[in-house]
């Protein structure tokens, strides 16, 4: 959905991050409490766009951290990001209809049974009340100091006093971008190429459990939904490790576009090789799944760290909130698009099985491939524009 709270021209204080918080919990159980259809759709709309925390979160990970663990601060924001990505529907399979699955606890005629899907939105609601209480433990970095006039002065004489040439150069720099950022190319290009990624991204994840979970006869590995949420269990342990022990290591040694360039490249030939999977059973085939859905995760993980890294770097710090929540803006629609697109696509190849091109589920990773090719074109210049610092180097 739409998140509106990310069009901010700074970066927020942790109180209204806070308030983030609590209209999660508020709209996320009204969600899971859901009658109607339009009552499911009214929720996930307020829930969405009351809910713009990713963008002030990139931009508070650059503050508090030196240049030089950027990388690692910003792997730890996607890590989080692709983790719920992973175990929100995890999660999903393994509470969804309690009332069935777990009947000696949850009774038909209780309110989890009334409301089958209200346990994992419940679950999700708690949570997020308990990173609220965290946020008291936050330190600020938006730092707003109420001084007379004399005081500006003084101030502005001491610190004309103490900065040197250098970085007498730095602020002239600085002052030299407060343009419009749509009128920073680096910027808007890394954000394009986000984009991109993002709805790929999305769209595999849409597509995944469905394929996973239909019948073998149309192209799938019939799966159960635990079998699937188990699964993506392991892809989110494994992106945890992966980001904290691997990734720093990956990033000073090909730094974010090479990286992102590699692992687009290897995203490929794994996409294709999905619908082949049918061919397995048994043990061999949940061995090969789950490598496939690591190394997946982990590849699309590195593309968008990558981004994340080329998009704080592209603009000044006063101009990251509005930056980051641009970039935001812009995910969120193709987010939205994403899961809409493709499960019509999915509905489509189920329809084609015998299809001369592509049958089945193999158009469907082959429209995943061609936006991956997509995304991987935009990430090499003219279209991608280098930030100035990473020129340098």
């Amino acid at each position: 959905m739409f998140d509106f709270n990310s069009l901010g021209n700074s970066s927020r204080s942790y109180w209204e991050e806070a308030c983030c918080y609590v209209w999660h919990s508020i709209f996320n159980t009204l969600f899971g409490l859901s009658v109607t259809y339009w009552m499911a759709i009214a929720t996930r709309f307020l829930l969405g766009a009351l809910n713009g925390l990713l963008g002030p979160m990139k931009a508070y990970a650059i503050e508090v951290c030196r240049p030089e663990h950027e990388p690692l601060a910003l792997s730890l924001v996607s890590t989080a990001w692709g983790i719920g990505l992973i175990i929100g529907p995890a999660l999903g399979g393994y509470l969804a209809l309690p009332a069935e699955k777990y009947p000696n606890i949850f009774s038909p005629d209780s309110l989890f049974g009334r409301f089958p899907y209200f346990l994992p939105c419940l679950c999700t609601s708690v949570f997020a009340a308990i990173v609220l209480i965290s946020c008291i433990w936050m330190p600020e970095t938006l730092h707003k100091h109420k001084v007379s006039d004399d005081g500006n002065q003084s101030v502005e004489a001491l610190e004309a006093h103490l900065i040197d040439p250098k970085e007498e150069v730095g602020q002239s720099n600085i002052s030299n971008t407060k343009k419009s950022l749509f009128k920073n190319w680096p910027l808007m290009s890394s954000i394009i190429v986000y984009c991109i990624f993002s709805f790929h991204d999305m769209a595999y994840t849409e597509v995944f459990s469905l394929w996973a979970e239909s019948e073998r006869k149309y192209g799938g590995l019939s799966l159960s939904s635990e079998d699937v949420g188990q699964t993506l269990a392991i892809t989110g342990a494994s992106l945890l490790v992966y980001q904290l022990f691997m990734y720093p290591s990956i990033i000073k040694v090909l730094g974010p576009i090479k990286s992102s360039q590699i692992a687009a490249v290897l995203c490929i030939p794994i996409l294709f090789a999905y619908p082949y999977m049918t061919y397995l059973s048994g043990p061999g085939l949940s061995i090969v799944l789950n490598i496939a859905s690591v190394i997946k995760n982990n590849l699309g993980v590195t593309i968008i760290t990558g981004t994340f890294i080329l998009q704080n770097n592209a603009v000044p710090q006063n101009q990251r909130g509005a930056a980051n929540g641009l970039a935001m803006t812009g995910m969120s629609f193709f987010k939205a698009v994403a899961p809409a697109g493709a499960g019509i696509v999915f509905s489509w190849a189920q329809k084609r099985q015998h299809a001369f091109f592509f049958p089945g589920d193999q158009m469907v990773f082959f429209l995943l491939n061609i936006i991956e090719l997509l995304g991987l074109v935009l990430t090499f210049r003219p279209f991608l524009a280098v930030p100035e610092q990473y020129e340098r180097n």
